[in-house]
C-alpha cells in the first residue's frame, strides 16, 4: 500500500477533521453564549431542587466581564433558541446527499461550512434584531451544517480505499467531538474575560480562514487532485474499482426497500438518543440533582466529548487493523464496534442514575458511557460506505434525517419527565435512553451487511455481465 504520511488521502482527512472541528464549535457556542445572553433572573426557572445531595459550593467569585448586551427571554423563547438549529439541519440531509453525488462534495462541504461561518458572525447583530431573527439565522446554520456530513461520505467514496475506511473516516469525524471538547471550555473564557458577542466573532473568522484552505488544497476526485502521485492515485482508484456504480440515476425504490440501510437508520436514529439527551441535558442533571454547576466546571462536561474523540481515533485503526490483517469480515467488525459501542453506553448510563451523590463516579461513568459510544464510528456510523459506496451521501442523509430527530424529540420528552426533578423522575430518562440503545444494537446485529449490495452497482438493471 502507498504510505500515509502526507499522502493526498490524509491530507483530505486531516482538512476535514478541523473543518468538522470548526462545524461543531458553531453548532455547540449557543449554548455556553446562551447563559450571559440572558437577564440573570429570566434564567430557566429555578426547579425546586430535590434536596437529595448535598451542595458543592466551590464557587471563587472572579470579576467577569458584564458589557454584553442582556436579553429578557424565557426558558421556552430559550429551548426554541438552542432547537431552532435542527429544523434547518434535519432539511438538507437527503438533498446534501443528492447534491453531492452530482456536484461533488468539496464545493458542498466547502460553502457548508463556510455559509455556516458568516450567519455566526451574524448572531450578535441578529439578537439585537430580536428572537425571530435569531432562531431563523440559527435554522440557517443549521440548513448548512445538514449538507456537511452526507458531502463528506460522498468524498469518502472516491477518496478512502475500503481496507483504509474506518481508519480515514474516523480521522475526519473525530473533529466533531474534539470541536466539542474545546469550544465547550473555551466559548465560557471568552464569555468570561471578553464579551459573549465574541464567542460568535472568533469561531465565524476561524470558518472562514478555514474556507481558504478547503478550496485551495482539496479536489473531489483522487483523477482531479493536483499534486497527488502516481503511485497513490492508482492505488486509490485501483481498490475501488469494482465497488462504484456508473449509471446516473439513483436506484431509489430498491434502496429505501433495502433491510441493511434500514438497519443503519434504526442504529443511527438509537446511537443519537442518547447523545443529545446526554448533550443538553447533562449540565441540568448535575446541577439540579448532583448539585454541582457544570457551567463553573467547564472542564467536566468536556471531558465524556474528549473520551469519545480518543475511542473514535483508536477504534478506526482496530477495526482496520481487524479487516486487513486478522481477516475478520467486515460486516462482523461493524457488528462487534456497534454492540460494543451501544450497549456499553446503555449500561453505564442507567448505572449512572444508580449511585446516589457520588460525584466523582456520576461523572466518571458519564464519560465512560459516552466514550464507548466512539466504537459506533467504525460500526454503523460508516456502513453506508460499505453497502453502497456510489450513493453513500445520500444514505447518510437519509439515516441522519431520522437520526436528528431526537434532537428535537429527546430533549423536549425529557424535560417534560423531569419536572420535579426527583432522582427518580431522572432514572427514567436514563432508562428510556438505555432501552432503545439496547433496540436499535440488537436489530443491527440481526440486519446489517458488510457487503456492496447488488442495487448499488452499476448495471444492475441490465444482466450481469
Amino acid at each position: 500500500s502507498v504510505p500515509a504520511c502526507c499522502s493526498a488521502r490524509y491530507n483530505l482527512a486531516l482538512l476535514a477533521c478541523l473543518g468538522f472541528f470548526l462545524l461543531y464549535a458553531l453548532r455547540v457556542n449557543l449554548s455556553v453564549a446562551l447563559v450571559d445572553m440572558v437577564e440573570p433572573n429570566m434564567s430557566l426557572a429555578k426547579n425546586t431542587t430535590s434536596n437529595v445531595c448535598p451542595e458543592h459550593s466551590s464557587s471563587i467569585n472572579i470579576p467577569r466581564n458584564t458589557t454584553g448586551e442582556k436579553y429578557s427571554w424565557d426558558a421556552d423563547t430559550q429551548g426554541w433558541i438552542l432547537g431552532s438549529f435542527f429544523y434547518g439541519y434535519i432539511i438538507t440531509q437527503i438533498p446534501g446527499g443528492y447534491l453531492a453525488s452530482k456536484i461533488g462534495g468539496k464545493l458542498l462541504l466547502g460553502f457548508g461550512i463556510f455559509g455556516t461561518s458568516v450567519f455566526t458572525l451574524l448572531t450578535p447583530l441578529a439578537a439585537d434584531l430580536g428572537v425571530g431573527y435569531l432562531i431563523a439565522v440559527r435554522a440557517l446554520e443549521g440548513l448548512g451544517e445538514g449538507v456537511t456530513f452526507p458531502a463528506m461520505h460522498s468524498m469518502w467514496s472516491s477518496w478512502a480505499p475500503p481496507l483504509e475506511r474506518s481508519k480515514l473516516l474516523s480521522i475526519s469525524y473525530a473533529g466533531a467531538q474534539l470541536g466539542t471538547v474545546v469550544s465547550l471550555p473555551l466559548s465560557g473564557l471568552i464569555c468570561y474575560y471578553m464579551n459573549w458577542v465574541y464567542v460568535f466573532y472568533i469561531f465565524g473568522a476561524l470558518g472562514v480562514l478555514w474556507w481558504f484552505f478547503w478550496m485551495c488544497l482539496v479536489s473531489d476526485t483522487p483523477e482531479t487532485h493536483r499534486n497527488i502521485s502516481l503511485a497513490e492515485r492508482e492505488y486509490i482508484l485501483s481498490s475501488l474499482k469494482d465497488q462504484l456504480s456508473t449509471q446516473k440515476s439513483v436506484p431509489w425504490r430498491p434502496m429505501l426497500e433495502s433491510l441493511p440501510l434500514w438497519a443503519i437508520v434504526v442504529a443511527h436514529f438509537s446511537y443519537n438518543w442518547t447523545f443529545y439527551t446526554l448533550l443538553t441535558l447533562l449540565p441540568t442533571y448535575m446541577k439540579e440533582i448532583l448539585r454541582f454547576d457544570a457551567q463553573e466546571n467547564g472542564f467536566l462536561s468536556a471531558l465524556p466529548y474528549f473520551g469519545c474523540w480518543l475511542c473514535i481515533i483508536l477504534s478506526g485503526q482496530i477495526a482496520d487493523y481487524l479487516r486487513e490483517k486478522q481477516n475478520f469480515s467486515t460486516v462482523c467488525v461493524r457488528k462487534c464496534f456497534t454492540l460494543i459501542g451501544m450497549i456499553g453506553p446503555a449500561v453505564f448510563l442507567v448505572a449512572a442514575g444508580f449511585i446516589g451523590c457520588n460525584y466523582a463516579l456520576a461523572v466518571a461513568f458519564v464519560t465512560i458511557s459516552t466514550t464507548l459510544g466512539g466504537f459506533c464510528t467504525s460500526g454503523y456510523s460508516i456502513n453506508h460506505l460499505d453497502i453502497a459506496p456510489s450513493y453513500a451521501g445520500i444514505l447518510l442523509g437519509i439515516t441522519n434525517s431520522f437520526a436528528t430527530i431526537p434532537g428535537m424529540v429527546g430533549p423536549v420528552i425529557a424535560k417534560n419527565l423531569t419536572h420535579n426533578n426527583t432522582v427518580g423522575e431522572w432514572q427514567m430518562v436514563f432508562y428510556i435512553a438505555a432501552s432503545i440503545n439496547l433496540f436499535g444494537a440488537i436489530f443491527f446485529a440481526l440486519f446489517a451487511s458488510g457487503e456492496v449490495q447488488d442495487w448499488a452497482v452499476s448495471g444492475y438493471h441490465l444482466h450481469r455481465n
